[in-house]
Order: structure tokens, then sequence, then C-alpha cells
């Protein structure tokens, strides 16, 4: 097991929930690959969007539903900063992970996070486990729990 992949599956366990972690194929690099490797709608992929504050200099989050897309102007409005792109380097400095793997739990530091509501009209949702290949289960609230994001309208 992975580094990145044994970091989320230790969040998740010390959150106090089960970890159903479930390995894809490369298709799973998009939502709609990882939804047809679950078998979930596209929405109940929780996607990991990552911008980079200019005025913190340090990422934040955007969990949003993957049929959906940020809507910079709203993201920047939501986050209080202008946001530019963040580059794979600051994204695995601070997240742990490499981009295409972004977990929204088990970074290396403290992110602030945002969610698109619509991913609370699922049961379950489903989100990068640290790699490419692996995703895992969560309901929303419990999502929202172990991120600390807050709900927010960011989307195009």
């Amino acid at each position: 097991m992975s580094k990145s992949l044994r970091r989320v599956q230790s969040a998740l366990e010390a959150a106090g929930l089960a970890a159903l972690i479930r390995e894809t194929d490369d298709s799973a690099r998009t939502a709609e690959g990882a939804a047809a490797a679950v078998g979930c709608a596209v929405d109940q992929i929780a996607k990991s969007i990552i911008f980079r504050g200019e005025e913190s200099g340090h990422v934040v989050l955007f969990l949003t539903a993957g049929g959906n897309r940020v809507d910079p102007a709203k993201a920047t409005g939501v986050a209080g900063q202008r946001l530019g792109k963040a580059d794979a380097d600051l994204i695995r400095a601070e997240t742990g992970f490499a981009i295409g793997g972004v977990a929204p739990v088990g970074h290396l530091r403290p992110i602030e996070a945002w969610l698109d509501p619509r991913l609370l009209e699922f049961d379950t949702v489903w989100a990068a486990a640290g790699t490419p290949r692996h995703v895992f289960a969560i309901a929303p609230s419990d999502l929202i729990r172990i991120t600390g994001a807050r709900q927010a309208d960011f989307t195009a």
C-alpha cells in the first residue's frame, strides 16, 4: 500500500469511519471514469479541485460534484482572495498527493475547503483516496465533518 493511500485510510479511521477504499483501473482519472468504475452517478464523484490562494500562498480545496465545474469568479468570492493555478509541487508539498489522486483528507497541513451542495443530494459519494487508481465511499455529512468544508455556491 502506498504512503498516500495509507494516509487517507488512517485519516478515515481516525475520524471513526470504516474505510471502504476501492481500487480501480486508469479510467478513474476522470469523474466519468470513476463513476463507471464504482457504478454510481457522475455527480456522486466528489472531485478535489485545488487552487493557490494568491494572498495566502497556500492551496485551497473545492469539493465539487463530478458533473459540475468550479466557476473561478465564484470560487474567488467564496475564498475571499484571488485564486490562481496551483502547480504540482505546491499541491504535493501541502497535500502530500500528486495531481490526479488528491484526496479530501489526509493532507500534510490543514487546508481550507468548500463543498458543492449538489453532493448533499446523495447518501454516498466517492472521492480520490490518494492515488489516481483508488477511491473511497463516504456519506456527504461525514465528508463535511472530517474536512471542515463549508457549503458554498462556487460552480458554473
